[in-house]
């Protein structure tokens, strides 16, 4: 089976970004609303531009991302702090069921991909700092065909590569999972921090709390 794995949030822990943009944004070391507001707003943006037929690449939305909010909340941002959150990015960490789950899932005789919005030298460097690349195929981006998700064209772009019809897309957001579908893959939602999936879309084909769980759901279908 073709797994296709989103990068962000997914595989990688952007918990290690709470202190910066606490630090930019305001609330204190540790807290974690800051970075979650952030990242919300920089998928508003893509969301709302690709609707738009606009292209931007995803590192720019997270900068522009991080000074929108902190001006919500009357500060300015320094180029000197967008410079360290791009630089936060690009060494991530993978979550804790990441690596024992791709082990599994290469062990059951699965071909592992990614599939993010980044730009390909991002994801790749952000795969090899935290270990991950050995556990993957080939990795993807949305910049290749300047859409991003949930646009269709990026989940086509890995079919296409693949040579591969059927594919399933791993994610820990909805609106992935929605683009996902709707070009025709089967789906896996990761629940992450109690997440659950967009109730207005079409429902996951798997529904699981780490990527551990994912392989006995494949064994069994």
């Amino acid at each position: 089976m073709l797994l296709v794995f989103d990068v962000n949030e997914t595989l990688l822990d952007l918990a290690t970004l709470d202190d910066l943009i606490a630090e930019v944004v305001g609330g204190g070391p540790g807290n974690p609303q800051p970075r979650r507001e952030w990242f919300d707003r920089m998928i508003r943006s893509a969301l709302t531009l690709t609707a738009a037929g606009r292209y931007v690449t995803f590192g720019a939305l997270a900068g522009a991302a991080l000074r929108d909010v902190a001006g919500e909340h009357g500060r300015e941002v320094s180029d000197e702090q967008v410079h360290r959150l791009g630089a936060g990015i690009r060494h991530l960490p993978a979550h804790p069921d990441v690596e024992p789950g791709l082990t599994r899932l290469r062990e059951a005789g699965h071909r592992i991909v990614t599939l993010t919005n980044s730009v390909l030298d991002v994801a790749e460097e952000q795969l090899a700092t935290s270990g991950l690349r050995a556990f993957v195929d080939a990795v993807y981006s949305a910049d290749q065909v300047r859409r991003l998700k949930p646009a269709a064209e990026p989940y086509r772009l890995v079919l296409q590569r693949e040579a591969s019809a059927a594919a399933v897309l791993v994610a820990a957001h909805d609106w992935d999972i929605a683009g996902a579908a709707a070009a025709g893959l089967d789906t896996a939602f990761v629940a992450r921090d109690r997440r659950r999936p967009f109730v207005a879309a079409a429902t996951p084909t798997y529904v699981v709390n780490n990527i551990s769980g994912l392989v006995s759901l494949l064994a069994a279908s």
